[in-house]
């Protein structure tokens, strides 16, 4: 028994050194790929160490003789003891060159983090440490850091999973983690905790993109944050009172007018939270029979954008307007709390009726209004699965929530993340359905609006 025992322990013992030695030599081969792709690419300037290194060979393999000195008689005997010192004196060589790449190939401090990467428990089944292999700053954006990662036997779902556990090894903020294109490298985007978003951003007219609706929402760590309405067409925006998202959508809003879209506002609060700007620059609504009429149309204004852009054999709105050189306007219809809309509860059976065909006027420009140019923007503080149909909420891809609880968060981004990430305190921070944070514009909408329209987009 004692023997068998001995025999387990020596075959794990064997077994262990050997996926040591296997590791190294992976390693080795890994920090030497990777100082060969810092050398052509994000750390060039690093040549200089090669090219003094090279210098120094050169200068060494030139006077390799002058080892020899007092052994001349005795090479003189065995000249194969020459090319011997040759031979040795350029695999000295070569291997201080491997060394030296290997060296640009090390990350400072590599060691530190993988072991603080074993303490906090993130290994794979034979309890290693993924091999940091690259650690640069953005080379846009000196706030952030790039760390590369080997996969290490662990796919992208694992490092998503041990998210909290591998930012408190880097003692940085994981702002995205991706897989490279091989799959063999996991790519962090990290910032300091030190580098902290602003508590209050005050628009300027100079930020407003010089794209076709392009929209500026706020910054994040990593810059400005936008939306395009070409590509992301429709916007949910949640928020508890207090948290600015009525704010927000009066700068995405602002943004729209200024660049030449038709914007219809639903407000039911009798239009006390759109100043008189609003009312020169959108067509508000503030009855249910109204905004019925209004949704009628913009319906009608869908089907034949869409006859037209068929006629035309157009995709969308901006190859229509390429196309036949006309200039149809993108059209926005937004609402400051789609509940109070929406909301069915002890209405009597006539108005139900009339809520049912603007519910169903709304999913039928989520649905389509896309190509058509025909975007919806709602907002809320108190969005239900009974409220707000699955078939609009589930054609609107963009979800923006700020300060919430974990009721609100859940609806509105599919996750507790707004309760969990933005401070109970917190005006005009925002988290996005793709978890990016950001801090939004204050802006004065009488002030923005006094310039006038720029009308920049189509």
């Amino acid at each position: 028994m004692m023997e068998r025992t001995f025999s387990m322990n020596n075959v794990n013992q064997n077994d262990r050194i050997r996926r040591e030695r296997n590791r190294l030599k992976k390693a080795a081969y890994l920090r030497f790929i990777t100082g060969v792709r810092q050398l052509s690419t994000i750390h060039r300037w690093k040549n200089v160490f090669v090219a003094i290194y090279l210098l120094v060979a050169a200068f060494a393999w030139a006077y390799r003789g002058k080892l020899l000195v007092g052994l001349d008689s005795a090479f003189s005997l065995l000249p194969i003891l020459t090319i011997a010192v040759d031979w040795l004196v350029a695999l000295f060589l070569l291997l201080g060159l491997l060394c030296l790449i290997s060296t640009i190939g090390t990350p400072l401090k590599a060691k530190v983090f993988q072991d603080r990467l074993i303490r906090a428990g993130f290994t794979n089944h034979s309890h290693e440490p993924p091999l940091l292999l690259a650690k640069y700053k953005h080379p846009k954006n000196p706030k952030l850091t790039i760390w590369e990662f080997d996969e290490n036997e662990t796919s992208l779902s694992i490092w998503e999973n041990k998210k909290d556990n591998i930012k408190g090894a880097l003692i940085d903020t994981i702002i995205n983690m991706k897989q490279s294109k091989n799959g063999r490298r996991i790519i962090l985007c990290t910032v300091s905790p030190r580098s902290m978003l602003p508590p209050l951003l005050r628009w300027q007219d100079k930020y407003l993109s010089k794209e076709s609706f392009e929209l500026v929402l706020g910054e994040s760590l990593i810059g400005r944050e936008t939306v395009n309405l070409a590509k992301i067409p429709h916007i949910l925006l949640g928020g508890s009172s207090g948290s600015g998202k009525s704010i927000l959508l009066k700068l995405l809003l602002m943004q729209c007018v200024e660049m030449g879209a038709e914007v219809y506002i639903a407000d039911f609060k009798g239009g006390v939270d759109f100043s008189a700007a609003w009312h020169k620059k959108c067509r508000m609504c503030f009855d249910e029979s109204d905004l019925l009429d209004l949704l009628t149309s913009l319906t009608d204004e869908l089907q034949r954008r869409k006859a037209a852009f068929r006629e035309a054999e157009c995709a969308n709105i901006d190859e229509y307007n390429t196309a036949t050189n006309t200039h149809l306007k993108r059209i926005i219809f937004a609402c400051d709390e789609i509940a109070e809309i929406l909301d069915k509860t002890g209405l009597s059976k006539e108005r139900k009726e009339l809520i049912s065909q603007i519910e169903s006027h709304l999913s039928v420009i989520a649905r389509q209004g896309r190509a058509f140019g025909i975007h919806l923007i709602i907002a809320t503080q108190r969005p239900s699965a009974d409220i707000l149909s699955g078939q609009i909420r589930s054609n609107i891809d963009f979800r923006i929530c700020g300060r919430a609880d974990n009721v609100l968060s859940q609806i509105i981004l599919d996750s507790t993340e707004a309760a969990e990430q933005i401070p109970k305190d917190a005006q005009g921070r925002f988290i996005t359905n793709t978890g990016l944070i950001f801090q939004s514009y204050l802006f004065d909408d009488n002030e923005v609006f006094s310039s006038g329209s720029r009308a920049i987009g189509g």
